[in-house]
């Protein structure tokens, strides 16, 4: 999704740019198999003037609205591990709303009560169909595609009650981007690279390989108790290295200027900064 003087514009990324998309992302939406074939036939005739090169055009979240964003807490073997919680039996899930999304490069505003900003590298399931009941072996044919995102959280706000909420649904504290990769594109969700820098430093280093419940269990598991609709999103989960599994004379919290990158393989680089409100 791109920012243009009229609006957000759904753009298709080729190697020789972004060109503009004939389909709205709810063109899609509405139906996730004919829209994907009419892309792919548009983007093997279009000749026309491309909206830029990627890093010079201005980007929006690559879903702005969700009607859902559905979250697995201690989804990553090792980060179950550093944060001394047992591995789960079940998914682990919360929710986070759409005012927490952002776009690849916007800054994201710290909020005033808290001052323990962590980070969270992870890979994001986009739904393209509606889903109810679902076996778990089909339950990748009901994905759009995936995107990196980052599950900004403050944790003093977190871990002030058994509920984690509102340490998870400050505004911004999901962006996503800077592209959405469709399924078709991604040969295995479960082993991809995922990495986290904070200024130019590895925090975090993994593989999607490490989750204790995969992709496709993720989505057939949420759709025995809710119905996903196309454009929902679900956050699988985070590696270890985040600031709350340091040691606590270790933990420096994210601050004011300090600029975020979060990579996976074959989806792309999101990078935020993030700053105080004076």
């Amino acid at each position: 999704m791109v920012k243009t003087e009229q609006g957000h514009q759904l753009g298709v990324s080729t190697e020789q740019g972004i060109f503009p998309s004939p389909l709205e992302l709810s063109d899609i939406f509405a139906d996730m198999d004919a829209g994907l074939r009419g892309l792919s036939r548009f983007a093997q005739q279009y000749n026309g003037e491309l909206l830029g090169k990627g890093e010079d055009l201005r980007f929006g979240p690559c879903v702005p609205n969700p009607g859902k964003i559905i979250c697995v807490g201690l989804n990553y073997r090792k980060h179950a591990e550093e944060s001394h919680m047992d591995i789960p039996n079940y998914p682990v899930l919360f929710n986070k709303f759409s005012n927490s999304i952002a776009a690849h490069k916007q800054d994201i505003e710290l909020p005033r009560l808290s001052s323990q900003i962590d980070y969270e590298a992870e890979l994001a399931i986009v739904i393209g169909k509606k889903a109810k009941n679902i076996k778990k072996d089909e339950a990748l044919d009901y994905v759009l595609g995936y995107c990196v995102a980052n599950d900004l959280s403050a944790r003093d706000l977190q871990m002030r009650t058994s509920q984690w909420m509102l340490g998870k649904c400050c505004d911004g504290f999901s962006p996503i981007g800077p592209y959405l990769v469709t399924a078709g594109d991604i040969e295995n969700p479960n082993n991809l690279r995922i990495r986290l820098y904070v200024n130019g430093d590895l925090r975090q280093d993994s593989n999607t390989s490490d989750m204790i419940f995969k992709c496709d269990y993720i989505v057939s598991y949420i759709s025995q108790y809710m119905t996903l609709m196309p454009g929902d999103i679900i956050l699988t989960g985070t590696p270890e290295g985040v600031i709350l599994g340091y040691p606590e004379e270790r933990q420096v919290w994210l601050k004011d200027g300090d600029v975020v990158d979060v990579e996976i393989e074959k989806l792309g680089r999101l990078t935020n900064r993030v700053k105080e409100v004076y």
